[in-house]
């Protein structure tokens, strides 16, 4: 993607208006109540917008139609589930939880269990949870910054962090839904107005070297006469014998000239390596995508392992949405239970009109963009597809748009990341003023800055996945069983969270570890949720059915105050004491949130 004065304005609007309604928010930010749940009052089509904006992340804006574009049918899981992910949170969450009266996700944990140390132990979960959910964030701003102008990965991503802990420390919760709402708004005209367009152009002929079809058995191959510089090291396969040009290394030797790969092994690319391909000659493709289009419109066309990987993810994306801190947090800022169930529904047909439009761009850059597929730097299709659509000043036009979205939804998510595990940190590890939201905001901006220079890139959606799979084998047992079982105990409840937060753990240490010594991962591990969702839900139920004494006493009352019709006035607010009643609601407006 080229440097334009289109693209460099769109960034700095993105930037400005982020700042500016930050700043104009935080203004009215003056208590902890503020900071941590927006006093409480935010109406349900904001909060849905709010919602909205931090939850279509990076994996959203780039790594679906990322996914699309290497993965084909089977990539589609991801926008799917991370809507459905929204049904489950309605249906059996979303109103008992703001009934609860707590603040932070740990908050109820001690609410409904009455246990100190698993409300430690849960706040540790949050954090480690939130933190990883944001690394792909900033990698993901590394990498758009790195495609626009000619800097160094880690720059885009300090200037995310930066920007957004600026807000956050300003106007904590109060300021950061203002901002989120707007960035929705954003992202959604960022992506669908170039899709729209690139449509239109390919359906009245195609763009430059006319219409190309999807339909053909055959895999993808270049328009034209097409050089590639490969960023990372990768494994690539070939359907017939190709002949190119390369100057670099492959195959783990040196190669200045003529050169070719044969269909029968699979070929090794390293970083830096230059290839020239002649127009017409097929796409090479990364070593674990479907190498042919017709593979590529099948789902599971691997066999049972892909089938049950499939289904595996399908279990982390259902439920892991409930299991992340950043989206519970948001409930708590709902005048009451009603307003809550209210906002999901209004969070599913935001996020269900939405992921149309990546899907659809995905598909496109199969045909528009194939080198992607060599390079394996398939997040970036988003960003270079309208410009391979539209030559000149209206595709450059298009490619600021659509960085200008991506830049919004790195900050949105990153925004309401941060908010979320600063609250936890500060109310849990620190006294829980304001000054102490502010200290935990800057400590827990740098973690992720740390972690996003340590780790290698992966793709989006499959780091995204794996945060998923953990949230879905910690949180989501304790927070269904919590709700609608009575009989659960807060040993059952840490026996639960242990086992099914180790396996996964225990997965992504594994895969660390085949990255770096080329081994085949198997399915298990690369999504292991079908295994450790199950097994957390089986431990916390038996360690509870054996441990009856760790059940709180008044666990009637507690059940009556999450499942009580909001108009019989049973739900109270937890620590009213510690974090100062919010001002009087003839002040603030009952139920709204009109100036935050």
């Amino acid at each position: 993607m080229q440097l334009t004065p289109w693209t460099l304005t769109g960034l700095a609007l993105v930037a400005f208006a982020t700042y500016y309604l930050g700043f104009r928010s935080s203004r009215r930010a003056t208590s902890t109540h503020d900071f941590l749940v927006a006093r409480r009052t935010v109406r349900s089509s904001r909060n849905a917008a709010a919602i909205s904006g931090e939850y279509l992340s990076a994996a959203s804006f780039l790594g679906v139609a990322g996914m699309v574009l290497k993965q084909g049918a089977d990539a589609t899981w991801y926008p799917i589930g991370f809507t459905a992910g929204y049904l489950a949170l309605m249906l059996f969450v979303a109103a008992p939880l703001r009934r609860s009266g707590a603040y932070t996700l740990p908050d109820f944990v001690e609410a409904r269990l009455g246990s100190i140390g698993l409300r430690r132990f849960a706040t540790a979960g949050a954090v480690f949870i939130g933190i990883l959910y944001m690394v792909p964030q900033l990698q993901a701003a590394g990498l758009t910054l790195a495609q626009i102008v000619p800097v160094p990965a880690w720059a885009g991503a300090l200037l995310v962090i930066v920007l957004v802990a600026v807000n956050v420390m300003a106007g904590g919760m109060r300021a950061i839904t203002v901002v989120q709402a707007f960035q929705y708004w954003l992202k959604l005209f960022a992506i669908a107005v170039p899709t729209f367009v690139l449509c239109m152009v390919f359906f009245a002929g195609g763009g430059p070297g006319g219409v190309r079809a999807l339909g053909a058995p055959a895999p993808p191959v270049f328009p034209s006469d097409t050089k590639v510089t490969v960023q990372t090291d990768v494994t690539v396969k070939v359907t017939t014998e190709t002949f190119f040009y390369a100057h670099g290394h492959i195959d783990d030797g040196p190669a200045g000239g003529m050169a070719r790969w044969s269909p029968l092994v699979p070929h090794k690319v390293s970083a830096g390596t230059t290839l020239e391909f002649a127009a017409g000659t097929p796409v090479p493709v990364v070593s674990d995508a479907p190498t042919t289009n017709d593979a590529w419109l099948h789902p599971a066309s691997s066999g049972l392992s892909d089938l049950l990987q499939t289904y595996s993810l399908i279990f982390a994306l259902f439920l892991g949405t409930m299991g992340l801190p950043h989206v519970l947090v948001r409930f708590y800022t709902n005048p009451d239970g009603k307003a809550a169930r209210r906002t999901t529904v209004h969070v599913l047909l935001l996020l269900g009109l939405f992921y149309l439009f990546p899907t659809m761009l995905g598909a496109l850059s199969r045909m528009y963009v194939p080198q992607l597929l060599l390079t394996g730097n398939t997040d970036a299709a988003v960003l270079l597809l309208p410009t391979a659509v539209l030559p000149g000043w209206p595709g450059q036009i298009l490619a600021a748009v659509t960085a200008a979205g991506a830049f919004a939804a790195f900050l949105s998510s990153c925004s309401g990341l941060l908010v979320s595990v600063a609250g936890v940190v500060s109310t849990d590890l620190l006294p829980g003023r304001v000054r102490d939201f502010r200290v935990a905001t800057l400590l827990v901006a740098i973690c992720p800055m740390a972690l996003t220079l340590i780790f290698r890139t992966e793709d989006i959606s499959l780091s995204i996945g794996m945060t998923f799979a953990l949230a879905a084998s910690t949180f989501s047992p304790l927070l269904l069983l919590g709700i609608w079982w009575r009989k659960l105990s807060w040993p059952g409840a840490l026996a639960g969270m242990v086992i099914g937060g180790g396996m996964v753990l225990g997965a992504l240490a594994y895969n660390i570890v085949c990255e770096y010594t080329g081994d085949k991962t198997p399915w298990y591990t690369v999504q292991p949720a079908l295994i450790s969702v199950p097994s957390a839900f089986l431990a916390t139920y038996v360690v509870s059915r054996l441990t009856r004494s760790g059940r709180p006493e008044l666990v009637n009352d507690i059940m009556l105050r999450l499942h009580a019709p909001d108009p019989l006035g049973l739900m109270r607010d937890r620590a009213v004491a510690r974090f100062g009643q919010a001002d009087d609601k003839a002040r603030t407006g009952r139920g709204r949130h009109r100036k935050a």
